[in-house]
């Protein structure tokens, strides 16, 4: 009998502490840990977002007070103190958007065909670790540089047919600044395709050639898109290349020819009319801002959804 207890007696308490022990206990110093550490961790991740949120709030709310028809489109005015309305934008926002076309119709070809040459014709070697290197570093240069170069070889020589300040001098300075992200993005994507793709494709009798254009390019066209918007959005947004190569033009572009004189845009339009004396000018600065807030967030969520295509159809397969 004593031993028929014993036995019983002992799987029921090793049965108790396994059921202690699987029991959440918050009194443990490691889950105090980790709660703290949670706590923290948010707190810290809510504070870094903060600022762009706040930022972003205030722009839009103050700046979009002062959005209208005619803000878009007509010329701004000299600066003054007797004026009830300083204009509009709508000369900045074209030379924005011609600028940031140049740069693209340079850094794009460039960039995406340096990518191709990285990931499939040179994967290792001395000269593609050049390349990368030199694109690494290139990403971290200062906007103010690029367009102190393009002054230095464009500007202040004059080479673009007797022009000094330039849209196409701005156009080049910011294509400076969009060749690194696409550059390393190519790079990154086609990395990414299987190889499984390219042996199969070389097994049917394919070139290299042919496999590049019809294989590796359409699979990584997603994220190289994306990497190309967002080298886009950051070229629009530049301030400091543009005031060393393109100046500042109130005048809307007519022909041609008036891409060889000083053109408009709307990060050096809010860099002067902000620091002006005059309210409407300041207005103007406020409403320019708005929509480049917007046009920088709409390019940053068009390259996140087509990031996320990439994974709809992964999932799906």
């Amino acid at each position: 009998m004593d031993c028929k207890k014993i036995k019983f007696k002992i799987p029921m308490i090793k049965k108790q502490k396994s059921r202690k022990a699987l029991t959440y206990n918050p009194k443990l110093s490691r889950n105090i840990g980790n709660k703290a550490l949670t706590i923290t961790s948010a707190f810290f991740a809510a504070i870094s977002v903060l600022p762009l949120l706040l930022v972003i709030s205030y722009v839009l709310i103050k700046g979009g007070s002062y959005i209208n028809l005619e803000t878009l489109i007509l010329e701004p005015e000299p600066p003054g103190d007797d004026l009830m309305s300083a204009g509009g934008i709508g000369p900045a926002i074209t030379g924005t958007f011609i600028m940031t076309l140049i740069a693209s119709t340079i850094a794009i070809p460039v960039g995406v065909g340096g990518g191709i040459y990285l990931a499939e014709y040179s994967k290792s070697g001395r000269f593609s670790s050049f390349i990368r290197f030199g694109s690494n570093v290139l990403s971290g240069v200062p906007s103010i540089i690029a367009g102190v170069f393009i002054y230095a070889i464009i500007v202040s020589t004059k080479i673009l047919f007797g022009s000094m300040y330039s849209g196409i001098a701005g156009g080049i300075s910011l294509s400076i600044l969009m060749l690194p992200t696409i550059i390393k993005t190519t790079d990154e994507a086609l990395k990414l395709v299987p190889n499984d793709m390219r042996r199969a494709a070389f097994g049917v009798g394919a070139s290299k050639f042919t496999m590049i254009i019809n294989i590796t390019i359409p699979s990584a066209f997603r994220s190289i898109s994306t990497g190309i918007l967002l080298a886009i959005a950051r070229a629009a947004g530049e301030t400091a290349p543009l005031i060393f190569t393109a100046l500042f033009s109130r005048y809307y572009i007519t022909s041609f020819d008036d891409l060889f004189y000083e053109m408009g845009s709307l990060s050096v339009l809010i860099y002067n009319f902000a620091l002006e004396p005059y309210e409407a000018q300041n207005q103007l600065a406020w409403a320019a801002s708005f929509i480049l807030v917007i046009v920088l967030l709409s390019l940053n969520i068009l390259s996140r959804w087509i990031g996320t295509l990439g994974t709809f159809s992964k999932s799906k397969l």
